[in-house]
């Protein structure tokens, strides 16, 4: 089976501000002496492959990487070391509201949604509005309000809806699935177990072991910055269990 993604002994890390180094004064003043800021290794030499249809939990303490991981693989952040191929498109939910212009309103934000997506074309654009808006449940008067006016839950409805509507390639869910109603969370399960069962491929982060083992069949396990757990999804919810 070909693989979608591919890391080869990735590494990132973050530039971290120095003690002291507080501004343009204290750079110019101090740099000659020390370096404003130090290295903070986040991912440290990860390999990891996803075949196509994979459906992959990834499990691990605050700060172990998991959010870096998956922004790695989005091209969002550039890995400091080793290779990243990543060969379909990608549909991602990295943090609620991401992607959405909360001065728009709800139906502008569909639409840009849809159309950043592929998925908004003349001859089906008023099909797939009807869907998103039938899937987040909001009314008429809320989609024309300004998304500043909404509450998490209704923001987390309008991302999770016009992204779930379609059918991705490649999905990734960072923990925003923990926002919103229970019977919301319920529909969003459905849906994506409908998207895998039709080939995609998921990324899914989560601090629920009982949610991943619900929807992945595979499970990695994360502690600081290293991958030190890749089987089952039931193992790695153990080997996650274990490290509390």
């Amino acid at each position: 089976m070909d693989y979608v993604i591919k890391l080869d002994n990735v590494s990132v890390s973050y530039l971290k501000n120095r003690s002291g180094v507080h501004s343009v004064k204290d750079f110019i003043l101090k740099a000659s002496f020390i370096s404003p800021f130090q290295k903070n290794r986040v991912l440290h030499n990860v390999d990891l492959v996803i075949q196509k249809g994979d459906s992959l939990g990834i499990l691990g303490p605050n700060g172990s990487g998991k959010s870096t991981l998956l922004r790695t693989i989005a091209g969002i952040i550039k890995p400091e070391m080793g290779s990243l191929e990543v060969k379909v498109p990608i549909s991602p939910l990295l943090t609620l509201g991401a992607g959405i212009e909360l001065e728009l309103s709800g139906y502008e934000n569909m639409r840009i949604a849809l159309a950043l997506s592929g998925n908004y074309h003349k001859s089906t654009r008023v099909e797939m509005i009807e869907k998103v808006t039938d899937f987040a449940e909001l009314t008429k008067e809320q989609l024309k309000m300004p998304a500043k006016m909404y509450s998490t839950g209704m923001l987390a409805r309008l991302a999770f809806s016009s992204v779930m509507t379609s059918q991705p390639e490649l999905l990734m869910i960072d923990e925003v699935l923990a926002v919103g109603d229970k019977g919301f969370q319920k529909k969003c399960m459905n849906r994506i177990h409908e998207i895998i069962e039709k080939g995609a491929t998921l990324l899914f982060i989560s601090h629920s072991p009982n949610e991943v083992k619900e929807i992945c069949k595979r499970g990695i396990c994360l502690k600081d910055g290293k991958k030190i757990f890749d089987g089952s999804s039931e193992n790695a919810a153990n080997v996650y269990n274990g490290l509390f």
